[in-house]
């Protein structure tokens, strides 16, 4: 399905970064947000890190500085893929957990037209979904003290929606009504 909101660039290929903590519905909207642009390719940045068979520092608190380096490395290679995906005209929905400065940094390697999406829910809510999805990521984290540090240090740019009481499929209309708002660049 074609995407028919006015993206305000004729239909030339854009990218969509959408990010947000675990279980706040990344993977899901941004798969979902993929198929309503006629070329399009669902990016998952955390492929990168998966990619390292052997030497893959834990992300667990506290980062290590060998574990900062891989995921400065991932976020150096999602954003060099967005672009040759873009430039070989696909629109790129790339979706990763970008929190505080690593947010800024990340959207100054990707190309203009630029879409910034941030999911967020309340923590309960992050906490029931994270019970029920294939994968954990909190077994190391808090729930609570990563909600409440993604807010306070993530930049209020771009479209913020908070999932925590509508699906997914609304979610991604949601985002699709109010596109013009989640341009940054």
């Amino acid at each position: 399905m074609a995407f028919d909101g006015d993206d305000g660039d004729g239909g030339a290929p854009i990218t969509v970064l959408v990010t947000g903590v675990m279980a706040a519905g990344k993977s899901t909207v941004a798969e979902l947000l993929a198929h309503h642009f006629d070329r399009s390719v669902h990016l998952r940045g955390d492929v990168f890190r998966r990619m390292i068979v052997a030497g893959r520092d834990p992300i667990a608190p506290p980062l290590g500085p060998e574990a900062v380096r891989q995921l400065e490395l991932r976020r150096r290679l999602a954003a060099l893929c967005a672009r040759e995906y873009l430039r070989e005209g696909f629109t790129v929905v790339l979706q990763d957990i970008y929190i505080g400065p690593d947010l800024s940094d990340v959207l100054t390697r990707l190309t203009p037209p630029l879409y910034l999406v941030v999911l967020t829910a309340r923590p309960e809510v992050v906490a029931e979904r994270e019970l029920h999805r294939g994968k954990i990521g909190y077994r190391d984290w808090s729930v609570r003290e990563l909600c409440a540090a993604f807010e306070q240090e993530t930049p209020r740019n771009g479209l913020w929606i908070d999932s925590s009481d509508i699906s997914p499929d609304e979610t991604a209309a949601l985002i699709l009504a109010n596109f013009n708002k989640a341009r940054v660049a």
